[in-house]
């Protein structure tokens, strides 16, 4: 069964994305594994923004325990992207992050997946539950 593009309108933050020339293949379209680090950048970057994570000093941190992506669409250095997110799932100490990227100012995914991140205590890697401010910032963009 193939999988339904999702709309901009589905998610409740979009930030842009800048394809780079080390991201084209030989093929000349973003290679695969391109779109994990835009995942991985828009989740990021939502976080920091909101204040909920401190990547340098914070007690906690979140690992990928499963990932996925569908891709529907090819991009190509030097399109503008912009990634959307928003979040499935809250868990005692995970979460699931819904991403979709599209090209800038279009309504349509070009691709788009999921990252489940467990949280853990930076020093001891065990799970920790999820702080006021990560929660309150996930919450923000929940469906």
């Amino acid at each position: 069964m193939k999988p339904e593009q999702s709309k901009r309108g589905d998610y409740k933050h979009i930030a842009p994305l800048q394809t780079r020339w080390a991201d084209n293949d030989i093929y000349g379209h973003v290679n695969n594994v391109a779109y994990y680090g835009f995942f991985d950048t828009i989740v990021n970057e939502y976080l920091i923004s909101a204040g909920a994570l401190d990547i340098h000093n914070g007690a906690m941190i979140g690992l990928v325990v499963e990932t996925h992506c569908n891709y529907f669409a090819p991009a190509a250095f030097p399109d503008a992207l912009e990634g959307a997110l928003r979040v499935a799932h809250i868990g005692n100490s995970s979460v699931r992050y819904e991403i979709g990227v599209f090209k800038k100012g279009e309504d349509t995914a070009l691709a788009e997946g999921h990252f489940v991140h467990v949280y853990v205590d930076r020093e001891t890697r065990r799970s920790a539950p999820l702080t006021g401010a990560l929660k309150n910032a996930l919450e923000k963009i929940r469906l």
